[in-house]
C-alpha cells in the first residue's frame, strides 16, 4: 500500500452536508487496515522498492470495484442502502496507486423503492448523487473519456468511471441507454444473475442466448461508446454478445471455470471468443469466487492461480484485473444480499472454506500493491506489469469509446 496521494486533501464523503441533518449518519467500517495486512508476499527490499516504483508510475486500472464504504454493524446495511447514499472511500483510494477505477456501484442491492434492485430510477438516483459527491471535490475526478484517464495520470488524480453490472433496469427501452451514457455510464454488463431484455445470467437453468432485444442494445452500446460486459451472463449469452458486438467486449471481473468449476467463472471457449475479437479479461477477487484446487482457501494465491491459467490460454495482452472488492465486510454483504446476488446458483455446487476476507485483495487500497508485488515476484518483467494492471484495458477502450 502506498502512503496517501499528495492530492488527496482529507475530504470525507458528503463533507459538503449536515450528517444527522441533511442524511442519517452511520458507523463505517475502516479503510485502511480493517484487517492485517497480507504477510504473503515476502519480497526482498529490492523487490518492494520495484513494487512500489512500478504501481506509482503505471497506468493502473481496475475493470472493476466498488469504492464505496460499508457500514461497521452490517445489520444496519438495507436502511443504509435505503438513503440512497452511498459513501465514496476518499481516504482508501488516496492510498491504492490507481489511475482510473470502474466503480459499479451497488445496484443489483440498490433497494431505494423496491427490495428486488436494478430499478432505473433508483440507478439514476445513484448515480446523481454520487456525481454530486465528486463534484465537491478535486482527488477523484469523473472519467468518461481516455482524455480524462490521461489527465488523472498526468496529475495524480483518479479517473472514475461509472459502470453498470447488468442492463436490467432499461427494460425494454433501448434509448434509456442514451441516459444512462448521458449520466456517465461508460461500461455496462448484459445481464446480472438472472436473465433479463437482453440475455440469460449465469444463475439460469436454460440459457437462451441474446435476445432479438438484446442484439439491439449490443449495437445501441457500440454506437454510444459504452463498453460490454459479459461477467454475470450466461454461456451462450456472453459467446452470443462477444459475436454481436462490432468493439471489444470485456469480461471485467471473472475467473477460469477449468481452474474452479461454478458458474460464476468463464469458460474457455467465452475467453478465447472475447479474446479473438480483442477483448480482455479481468480477474476477479470477490469473496469465495477464483477459488483453485492449489489453494483452495480464497486468498490472492488463489486468484493469481486463475491470472496464470489465462495468461498461458490466451496471452498475457488479453488479461488485466477486475478485483471487485470494496471497503467494508464483502462477505457480510453476500450474506445479507444472497438471494439479490444469486450466490447459491453461482457457487453452491461446489464446496469451499468460508473465510472471512480474501487475505492479500481485501480492499481497493491494498490490491494493486499486492498484485504488483506478486507479479514482481515471479519475475514479470516492467513492460508485462505495466500491460496488465492497465496498458491492455487502455488498449481497448481506445476501441470502444468513441
Amino acid at each position: 500500500m502506498l502512503d496517501p496521494s499528495p492530492r488527496y486533501t482529507g475530504y470525507t464523503a458528503y463533507d459538503y452536508l449536515e450528517a444527522g441533518k441533511d442524511y442519517r449518519e452511520f458507523r463505517y467500517a475502516k479503510q485502511i487496515n480493517r484487517v492485517p495486512e497480507y504477510a504473503g508476499l515476502d519480497l526482498s527490499d529490492a523487490q518492494k522498492e520495484r513494487t512500489t516504483r512500478l504501481l506509482a508510475e503505471s497506468t493502473v486500472i481496475s475493470l472493476h470495484d466498488h469504492v464505496q464504504v460499508f457500514p461497521e454493524d452490517m445489520t444496519q446495511l438495507r436502511d443504509h442502502i435505503r438513503q440512497g447514499r452511498e459513501p465514496t472511500g476518499y481516504q482508501g483510494l488516496s492510498r491504492s496507486g490507481l489511475t482510473a477505477v470502474f466503480d459499479n456501484g451497488m445496484d443489483g442491492t440498490c433497494c431505494i423503492s423496491s427490495d428486488a434492485g436494478w430499478k432505473y430510477q433508483d440507478v439514476l438516483f445513484d448515480l446523481g448523487v454520487r456525481m454530486a459527491d465528486l463534484a465537491h471535490q478535486d482527488f477523484v475526478t469523473k472519467g468518461e473519456t481516455i482524455k480524462d484517464i490521461e489527465y488523472a495520470a498526468e496529475t495524480g488524480r483518479i479517473a472514475h468511471i461509472f459502470a453498470l453490472e447488468a442492463s436490467t433496469m432499461i427494460e425494454n427501452e433501448v434509448d434509456r441507454l442514451d441516459v444512462l451514457y448521458g449520466f456517465g455510464v461508460r461500461q455496462m454488463g448484459i445481464a446480472y444473475s438472472e436473465a433479463n431484455t437482453l440475455g440469460s445470467g449465469l444463475k439460469e437453468r436454460g440459457d437462451g442466448g441474446l435476445t432479438y432485444f438484446g442484439e439491439r442494445a449490443v449495437e445501441r452500446m457500440n454506437k454510444l461508446g459504452i463498453a460490454i460486459d459479459v461477467s454475470h451472463s450466461g454461456d451462450r449469452t456472453a459467446v452470443d454478445a462477444i459475436k454481436a458486438s462490432t468493439k471489444p467486449v470485456f469480461i471485467t471481473h471473472a475467473g477460469a471455470r477449468s481452474v474452479w468449476p461454478t458458474n460464476r467463472m468463464k469458460t474457455d471457449e467465452t475467453i478465447v471468443e472475447c479474446a479473438k475479437r480483442g477483448g480482455v479479461i479481468g480477474i476477479e477477487a470477490a469473496p469465495h469466487t477464483t477459488l483453485s484446487p492449489e489453494h483452495p482457501r480464497h486468498s490472492l494465491e488463489s486468484v493469481m492461480d486463475h491470472f496464470q491459467y489465462c495468461v498461458d490460454l490466451v496471452g498475457l495482452e488479453h488479461v488485466s484485473f477486475g478485483p471487485d472488492t470494496l471497503f467494508g465486510d464483502h462477505v457480510g454483504l453476500h450474506d445479507a444480499f444472497s438471494s439479490n446476488l444469486s450466490l447459491g446458483q453461482a457457487h453452491g455446487h461446489v464446496e469451499y472454506e468460508k473465510v472471512e476476507y480474501v487475505d492479500g485483495i481485501e480492499n481497493p487500497a491494498e490490491e494493486f500493491y499486492n498484485i504488483i508485488g506478486w507479479l514482481v515476484k515471479h519475475d514479470y518483467s516492467d513492460d508485462e506489469i505495466r500491460a496488465v494492471v492497465g496498458g491492455n484495458t487502455l488498449r481497448v477502450l481506445k476501441e470502444v469509446w468513441v
